[in-house]
This record gives C-alpha cells, sequence and structure tokens, in this order.
C-alpha cells in the first residue's frame, strides 16, 4: 500500500515548479469515489496541498477517510443571516464524505486549516460529545425551545454515520426533550431512525427533507459519489411518508444546463413517493468551489462546459457566484425566471405546499443535567 503525504510548495524554485505542473496534469483526471480531483491551496494560508502519486500506476489513489476529533465548544451554530430560515443549526461532522462537487459548504474547511477540495472529503472533524453537549443545553433554565436543523452545512446522515451513529444519539435527546428539529439529508440511512422520527412526530416536532439533484443514476455517481442513488432517496421519502412522518423534497441544487430540465421528473417522482412540501435553491459556487466545479465539468462534460457555466453567469450578473444576503439563494435573468415559473406550475400541479410547515414547540420538556448517553 502506498502511503500519502502532504506536499507543501512555498516559494517555488524551476524543480519545484515542475514538480507542481506534473501534479497538476494529474488532477486532471477524476478519482473514483471522490467529487474533487485536487486540493488546491487554502485561502487564507495560500499554500498548495497535495497527495502522492502511487508509485505503480502513476495515479492519485482515492484517499481514505480520515476522523479528527472536534471538541468545538458550543454544539448549536446561531445563524443570523436574513436569506436562511431557521436560527439554529447543529452539525455532528465538519467535512462531508459525500463529496458533492458543487457544495457550498466545502469552503469552510478552510477556516480548519484544510482544502476546499479532497480535504473536505476526506478529512472529517467529528463531535463525538455533540449527544452530551445537546441534552446540556436543552437542560439549561436559559434554553427556550426553537426548532433547530440537522445539519444546515454538512449531511448528517454521511457515510461515517452509520458506524459512529452521533446523529442518531442527538435525535435520542431531541425526541426525550419533544425539542422540534428539521433535518436536511441526501441519504438513505435516514430510514435507520424511523422509530425516533415517529416518537418526534406524535409531537409534531420533525420534517425531514431529502434532497435531489438528479435521477440519473451515472449523473449522480460522478457529481456526488458518496451520497444514497436518487431512487434510494425516493425511497427514502417513501418509507418515511408510510410512518406519517412529515417529509419533503429539495431540488437541489438546480445546475442550469445540467439538471434543470429535470425539475418536474424529481418533482413528480418525489410527490408520487409521499412528499408534501418542495423548496429548490440555484447552485452556488463560492470562493475555491468555481474552479473545482469548473475542473470537473472539463473532465466529466467538456461539451457542456462552457454552456453550463454561462448560464451561471446569466443568472449571476455575469459572475459564477452572488454573495449578497437575498440573491445569493436564488438569481436573475431570462433562464432564471424560466426556471423560476417551471418549479412554480409543477409544484401547484402536483399538489406541493398546501399547508404552511410549522413545528411545535409546545410538548417541550427540559431533560435532566448528567444523564450521559452511550458517547
Amino acid at each position: 500500500m502506498t502511503l500519502w503525504c502532504h506536499k507543501i510548495c512555498y516559494a517555488l524554485g524551476e524543480k519545484e515548479k515542475q514538480i507542481v505542473t506534473t501534479m497538476n496534469e494529474k488532477d486532471k483526471n477524476p478519482i473514483r469515489g471522490r467529487g474533487a480531483s485536487d486540493n488546491p491551496a487554502n485561502r487564507f494560508e495560500g499554500r498548495y496541498t497535495d497527495y502522492d502519486l502511487d508509485e505503480d500506476s502513476g495515479e492519485k489513489p482515492s484517499q481514505e477517510t480520515k476522523l479528527i476529533r472536534d471538541d468545538t465548544k458550543e454544539i448549536l451554530s446561531k445563524n443570523d443571516s436574513p436569506d436562511i430560515p431557521f436560527t439554529y443549526g447543529l452539525n455532528p461532522y465538519r467535512g462531508c464524505e459525500h463529496g458533492c462537487i458543487y457544495c457550498y459548504a466545502r469552503p469552510t474547511h478552510e477556516f480548519l486549516g484544510f482544502s476546499a477540495g479532497l480535504d473536505f472529503e476526506s478529512r472529517i472533524m467529528v463531535k463525538y460529545d455533540a449527544a452530551d453537549k445537546l441534552r446540556t443545553k436543552f437542560a439549561d433554565k436559559n434554553w427556550k425551545p426553537e426548532p433547530i436543523t440537522l445539519s444546515g452545512v454538512t449531511d448528517p446522515y454521511q457515510p461515517v454515520e452509520r458506524e459512529l451513529e452521533i446523529t442518531r444519539s442527538c435525535l435520542e435527546i431531541f425526541a426525550e426533550a419533544r425539542n422540534p428539529v428539521g433535518i436536511i439529508t441526501k441519504n438513505y440511512l435516514v430510514t435507520r431512525d424511523i422509530e425516533l422520527l415517529k416518537e418526534l412526530s406524535q409531537y409534531n416536532a420533525v420534517h425531514v427533507t431529502l434532497s435531489i439533484t438528479t435521477l440519473d443514476r451515472d449523473l449522480a455517481r460522478v457529481m456526488e459519489p458518496r451520497t444514497s442513488q436518487p431512487y434510494r432517496r425516493l425511497k427514502a421519502i417513501e418509507k418515511l411518508a408510510e410512518n406519517d412522518i412529515s417529509v419533503g423534497v429539495n431540488v437541489a441544487p438546480i445546475i442550469p444546463g445540467l439538471t434543470d430540465h429535470e425539475c418536474p421528473g424529481i418533482l413528480k417522482e418525489a410527490r408520487n413517493a409521499g412528499a408534501t412540501h418542495a423548496g429548490y435553491t440555484i447552485v452556488r459556487l463560492p470562493y475555491g468551489v468555481k474552479d473545482l466545479f469548473t475542473e470537473w465539468l472539463a473532465q466529466h462534460f467538456p461539451d457542456r462546459k462552457e454552456k453550463v457555466l454561462n448560464r451561471i453567469r446569466d443568472m449571476r450578473g455575469g459572475k459564477l457566484y452572488e454573495s449578497e444576503f437575498g440573491k445569493r439563494f436564488t438569481g436573475e435573468g431570462e433562464f432564471y425566471s424560466q426556471i423560476k415559473s417551471m418549479f412554480k406550475i409543477h409544484v401547484e400541479k402536483y399538489g406541493f405546499n398546501q399547508s404552511p410547515l410549522s413545528l411545535s414547540r409546545e410538548h417541550f420538556q427540559r431533560p435532566e443535567k448528567g444523564q450521559l448517553t452511550l458517547f
């Protein structure tokens, strides 16, 4: 087995420049099972980080996931962005092994000293004591029950959750306290916790949203390589609905020129599976995600690359990303208007969003302090 190591290039001489050029040529080849094929420079530290090539194949190996303990003090992240519809988020993991190439959360890994590329998918920060900290939060007399989103940044049901069960341990605390929670995921694994979700559902204290970007298995495999396949996400909607758990679908993100034509089909299949609510967002490409996504298009869809990028620019006032509140989740221009109208027509056609989505806080009960979970 070839061991990997970091190669960090600072002030580059001719020899080092040649090494980086060679690595950049290899970066153009996709890595099986990963969304990104590069580890671009951290924008805060200004350095290029990469991994050794395999001695036999001469190619970059698919990295093993490394779990790193995250001892963050505060378990809840408070949000004050005017265009995000929740105040508190809980992220059991930072970084996401799903590896979605378009993920807007990739740049958050740079705050931790990592890259937004392969590091984001393979260096996962884990909050092993998340459930104990959540219990302490709910037990505090100053906590007033409020809906919390799991997770808002990275997926709480990414592959490592199958073994670690940290999201599940947090749901046990939610169920005990009857504090409302909204879950956003792309993974069928959410169905593992149906019994806990049913318990919360009795008090109208849970809503689950499955994000579906495409129904095309082949596209999903290279665009979001370690998520559940689209048909599995539809199956998850079906199982949740069968158990009377409030469930919806996010057609997200919509990528103009690549997936926008799938919006009606996704809505139809999700409604048939039992989803009652639907939303959408346009792809967001902040900071280094623009370059990663552009490289990915060149690797997998070179014939559509310029079309997709130009459509995104058309929606973003000539740019690939618009960071202004109120605009970053939506868009402008002709193509955006077409997508907005198409979504509205099919939401009405299939009977989504017939009632407002509101979770109840009235059944909250404060848990006892100091009762430790398995973690």
